[in-house]
């Protein structure tokens, strides 16, 4: 392997600020710091002869709650934010809560466990899912949006500062249009992709529209918002994100499925969205909060 200091850097992001903690975790990697993006919280710099995983490996045995990337310099900051939504930019998995208010949500778990560690194929997973779901009212929908769906830490951050330099912001969706169309509205995104659950007026009739937006689809809809597919960031956490998270210049497994994390560039395990702004070199000065 190469020496790594010439054309990669080290980012940093503590769990909680602490600066002495801090020191100890670019200790522990021989990072040689060479810029601050939060005092006490987040540097970025030089190391040697490593990666994001073997960094956070040697964080782990140190006892050091943070999450780290090693990335290329080149075109660090990306020109397109490309985002799972269910269990990435909320905390819930849509489909999940729906079967929980038509009393089948054990048995849709499971099968989305599955699907998310990528035991089963996401297209049958998703058909049977929504099957489980048939006769459910459509104000069920809005009531579960309203009641159970929360926008994760750092999303609404992340987005709005990504637009303020220039990127563009793109929800892509294993889940339904319902819902990644007020995320979208909740977060900042400008565009949205998802399925189409389907109804008759007034209930769901158990079956989702043609073609399923699935893995292959979310690596299309990143190549076709953007040129090179290094000037991408995308983040995600299950197993039908995975060629976009391959494929992005910035790779991120935010929370993710063991497969997930293993093939991403860089996790977030400890911190929350803002920490893909981290990554890509934003000093915490220039982050654009909106709560």
């Amino acid at each position: 392997m190469s020496d790594t200091s010439i054309d990669t850097i080290t980012t940093l992001v503590l769990k909680k600020r602490n600066p002495e903690q801090l020191q100890a975790a670019h200790a522990a990697l021989g990072m040689e710091v060479t810029r601050i993006l939060s005092p006490g919280l987040a540097v970025e710099g030089k190391t040697k002869q490593i990666d994001s995983h073997a960094a956070a490996a040697i964080l782990e045995a140190a006892g050091i709650e943070a999450d780290v990337s090693v990335s290329s310099t080149k075109t660090r900051r990306k020109s397109l934010l490309i985002c799972d939504m269910d269990s990435t930019l909320i905390g819930q998995e849509c489909i999940d809560e729906l079967a929980d208010f038509a009393g089948v949500k054990d048995k849709v778990s499971a099968i989305t466990e599955r699907a998310m560690l990528g035991e089963i194929g996401f297209d049958g997973a998703l058909r049977e899912r929504v099957g489980l779901l048939t006769g459910l009212p459509l104000e069920t929908l809005q009531t579960c949006f309203d009641e159970r769906i929360h926008i994760n830490p750092g999303a609404k951050t992340l987005c709005a500062t990504m637009k303020a330099a220039g990127a563009t912001t793109l929800i892509v969706s294993g889940g339904f249009t319902f819902f990644s169309e007020r995320v979208a509205a909740a977060t900042g995104f400008e565009d949205h992709q998802a399925n189409i659950l389907l109804d008759d007026g007034a209930r769901l009739t158990g079956d989702v529209a043609d073609p399923i937006l699935g893995r292959e689809a979310k690596l299309d809809a990143l190549k076709a918002h953007v040129d090179d597919p290094s000037n991408a960031v995308a983040v995600g956490d299950g197993a039908n994100d995975l060629a976009m998270v391959t494929a992005a210049g910035l790779g991120v497994a935010y929370y993710a499925k063991p497969a997930v994390a293993a093939a991403a560039q860089s996790a977030i395990r400890f911190t929350d969205l803002r920490t893909v702004l981290y990554f890509q070199g934003f000093t915490e000065a220039e982050f654009v909060e909106l709560g």
